[in-house]
């Protein structure tokens, strides 16, 4: 049971020196408004573009029926 209860304090330790370091850095990781709108354009290209894929797809498949 000790080994078990080192390797916790041990983990323990170590998150709570990382989330002191990131809490030293309030910026780090944040997305700006920018990067949300491009990656919401570029799903929104991705979605599409497999939409007209698949009706072309099915269509296709229609004609060889």
């Amino acid at each position: 049971m000790t080994p078990l209860l080192t390797l916790l304090t041990i983990v323990g330790a170590q998150l709570r020196d990382r989330l002191r370091a990131l809490r030293a850095q309030p910026e780090r990781g944040s997305l700006s408004v920018e990067q949300v709108i491009i990656t919401v354009a570029l799903v929104g290209i991705a979605v599409a573009l497999v939409a007209v894929i698949a009706d072309a797809v099915t269509s296709r498949s229609a004609q060889i029926q």
